[in-house]
């Protein structure tokens, strides 16, 4: 065995052992560097990744102009202070400038490390401002796996090995605007995604999200939109839910938000964010959220998507995905949906899935099924993906299908 091998059989050796393993069988590709839509192994095979890290990397895997403010914002300081203590200037611009791009009155950011840990800080801010108790969630739906994020979940395959979990939640069918009376008086808060993603790219109705919106009125509940997966770009939208013109109360971002920095964020009409402030005082603090490098990540990433417009490529692009993977259905490939570069494949079974998947490896690209739906293969690949790349990808997508239809 030449050292080569040696040192990467070593690295997924202790990968195994050291690492605490969340499935019984990973990926396990032991990567050596990404650049926009393509990763390399260590023996220096090319992948494309139509997963984005799972919707991280919109942007691209490095892109220089992310790299470049990491690596100046790391010449000039990192962690100085908990969060909201000292004035830093990254946190400080990020915040405006999402206060520019998000939809209707949102103004006031709170930087956390992640989409988890922002629903967490979403559910305290609704029972504070209001003073209520139960949270009304939706089947299917995936907020993250703290235990206040977990509680909302809509798959008690997840919830049920943890519980007991935060009471007074309220489970709604997904999609369904004929029970959204259901939410009344008690709730604190409904928090939905407007694209459900380890769902299995559920695109709700027109009227759904409206639907929610003029109840949550009427009873005084706040309406937060989970948008960690669909924000920036990835939905053809800026946000998801500007596809409906619906503005929640609170709307909860991550993944992209950090160009492939961890970063996560809750976003707020400032009479709503108030409520941390008081009674007591830091009634929610976090050490490194808003961490300077994550910021400034943040802000070249989304000065970059404006620049380029990439919410736009993304609907031009995902349309044409669209069209072309519907020629594709049949006995195997039962249908195709999506809004923008977030589109799910959904297949007969679970074991087509799973054969669909290897064969997609063998031919260079990453793509896996979705936490909740072990039929549907999600495709999110970067907003930067070059047209080349994207003949590519469909082709390679046609070939790993017909594989699977002529083994059965």
């Amino acid at each position: 065995m030449n050292p080569r091998s040696s040192m990467v059989n070593r690295a997924e050796q202790d990968f195994r052992r050291f690492l605490c393993q969340t499935s019984a069988a990973p990926l396990a590709i032991v990567v050596e560097r990404a650049s926009g839509a393509r990763v390399w192994d260590v023996n220096g095979r090319e992948y494309l990744d139509l997963l984005s890290g799972i919707g991280v990397a919109n942007v691209g895997h490095c892109n220089p102009e992310v790299i470049a403010a990491v690596q100046a914002q790391a010449d000039r300081y990192l962690h100085v202070m908990v969060y909201g203590e000292f004035v830093l200037s990254p946190q400080v611009e990020l915040a405006r400038r999402l206060a520019e791009v998000t939809p209707g009155d949102l103004s006031v950011t709170y930087f956390t490390n992640s989409g988890t840990e922002a629903v967490e800080g979403a559910l305290k801010t609704a029972r504070k401002v209001t003073g209520r108790r139960q949270f009304v969630a939706f089947t299917g739906g995936f907020h993250g796996d703290t235990f206040g994020a977990l509680s909302v979940g809509g798959n008690p395959v997840y919830r049920d090995p943890f519980e007991p979990l935060v009471p007074d939640v309220c489970f709604l069918p997904f999609d369904d605007a004929q029970v959204v009376d259901r939410v009344d008086s008690s709730a604190a808060a409904v928090i939905v995604e407007p694209i459900q993603g380890e769902g299995g790219v559920r695109i709700p109705s027109d009227g759904f999200l409206q639907a929610l919106r003029t109840r949550c009125d009427q009873v005084g509940a706040l309406l937060i939109f989970d948008e960690v997966i669909t924000g920036f770009g990835r939905s053809g939208a800026r946000f998801a839910c500007e596809h409906w013109s619906v503005c929640p109360d609170i709307l909860v971002l991550a993944k992209a938000l950090g160009g492939g920095m961890p970063l996560g964020a809750f976003v707020g009409r400032p009479e709503v964010m108030a409520a941390l402030s008081h009674d007591p005082p830091l009634a929610h603090v976090t050490t490194f959220g808003g961490h300077p490098l994550s910021c400034v990540a943040g802000l070249a990433a989304l000065a970059y998507a404006e620049r380029e417009r990439l919410h736009d490529r993304a609907a031009v692009l995902g349309e044409h995905w669209l069209a072309r993977l519907r020629q594709l259905t049949g006995e195997v490939l039962r249908t195709v949906r999506g809004k923008g570069l977030l589109l799910g494949l959904e297949f007969v079974d679970a074991a087509a899935t799973q054969a669909f998947c290897r064969s997609a490896l063998e031919r260079g690209l990453i793509v896996n099924w979705t936490l909740h739906r072990d039929t549907v293969v999600r495709l999110a690949p970067p907003l930067v993906i070059s047209d080349s790349d994207s003949t590519r990808a469909l082709e390679q997508i046609a070939a790993a299908l017909d594989v699977v239809e002529k083994a059965r």
